[in-house]
């Protein structure tokens, strides 16, 4: 028969192994990707436009995304999160496993996560209120990352660890057939703007309500397809992370070296199907997947290998409460406080660098709200 103190002290254990295989870097990376959109962005667009440098200029440029073709390291955020979000799979769905939860159980739980993700995205587009259905935005960031976690998971739950690199590929290049022998109604085969490429085609065919450009949407429902392969790079890397027998500089030389074979792949694949986070295109899986694993075994090496954890506590805050940071400004005018608390500072300070001592008070400000969640143990689990 157990007892209280047995339970207890099972709890106890569990929670104990958990802080043991959890990925401090991993939170710390989170929360470092969030910074950048939660105003950490407006930082350098401040700079460019109070000092107009081109030095200033052409970083602030990177905080932007291309019209079509090409990156900047703006388009890295919303990738990485995906990627961060198969990482942890290993060490959140698999602890369940290890713990005696059946797949079937587990699988109603992703699925349940991928609809709730599905929903808040809906509301982030389009707010608490009735609306024809032709004026919605269906497609969502929160929908992509739901919809292409929830695919990768079932993936991991019902496949080897070799199978999923076999789906990590069947996804990209299938997508890439797709794209380069088809196209839309009246243009040339593997016609890649926005209006003849396949993919905004089928969405334009089947999504109801509106698209974010009207013609196509970049987080469409088609180019999902090679998002999936973003989660499962991800799981492929948490597993890789949780394998026991293997050194941790092992596992960061690892990393390591797939991300930089990843960037030139996708170098050589750009001369033929364009790295493009409108599409999601394959080479921007392989370009983003290697900066992501790049950054991935640089925070694993500096928090995890050499036990550096102090400086990453500013971005463990903001990782520990992303999704929630992410969705706030929809609800609170973030912008309305600053101006309340840290007004003055900018009237002191003035033309021209009130602009960014005042995008370091709007940081500053959502930092203090995610500081005190974090000290009363708060945090929005989907």
């Amino acid at each position: 028969m157990t007892t209280t103190a047995d339970q207890a002290s099972a709890k106890q254990a569990d929670d104990i192994n958990a802080a043991r295989t959890r990925l401090f870097s991993l939170d710390a990376l989170r929360g470092f990707d969030m910074f950048w959109i939660m105003g950490g962005e407006e930082i350098f667009h401040g700079m460019a436009k109070a000092t107009g440098s081109p030095f200033w200029g052409a970083i602030a440029n990177q905080f932007t995304h291309p019209d079509w073709n090409g990156f900047h390291l703006y388009d890295l955020i919303f990738p990485l999160f995906l990627f961060m979000a198969g990482v942890s799979t290993p060490f959140s769905v698999g602890r369940e496993l290890e713990k005696g939860k059946t797949r079937q159980q587990l699988l109603l739980r992703v699925i349940k996560r991928a609809f709730i993700l599905v929903l808040l995205g809906l509301v982030v587009n389009n707010g608490l209120k009735i609306m024809p259905v032709s004026e919605i935005r269906f497609p969502s960031v929160l929908g992509r990352i739901g919809i292409a976690y929830m695919f990768a998971n079932i993936i991991y739950l019902y496949s080897t660890e070799r199978w999923q690199m076999f789906w990590f590929g069947f996804f990209i290049i299938g997508y890439w057939l797709l794209l380069k022998f088809t196209s839309a109604p009246g243009f040339p085969m593997g016609d890649l703007t926005m209006k003849g490429n396949f993919a905004s085609y089928v969405d334009r065919s089947i999504l109801p309500g509106r698209l974010y450009l009207g013609i196509h949407d970049p987080e469409g429902l088609f180019s999902t397809i090679p998002a999936i392969s973003t989660g499962i790079l991800g799981i492929l890397t948490g597993l890789l992370l949780k394998k026991g027998g293997v050194t941790q500089m092992r596992k960061v030389t690892t990393m390591a070296a797939v991300g930089i074979i990843f960037l030139i792949l996708a170098q050589i694949w750009n001369l033929d199907f364009p790295i493009n986070k409108n599409l999601w295109t394959s080479s921007f899986v392989l370009h983003v997947g290697g900066l992501s694993l790049l950054l991935m075994a640089l925070f694993y090496y500096i928090i995890d290998v050499k036990g550096y954890h102090k400086w990453a506590f500013y971005f463990r805050v903001i990782g520990m409460n992303s999704i929630l940071i992410y969705i706030s400004g929809h609800f609170i005018k973030w912008s309305y406080t600053t101006e309340g608390l840290f007004g003055w500072i900018g009237q002191l300070v003035g033309d021209p660098y009130n602009i960014v001592v005042m995008a370091i008070c709007f940081v500053m400000v959502k930092w203090a709200f995610l500081y005190y969640l974090y000290t009363k143990k708060t945090f929005l689990r989907v």
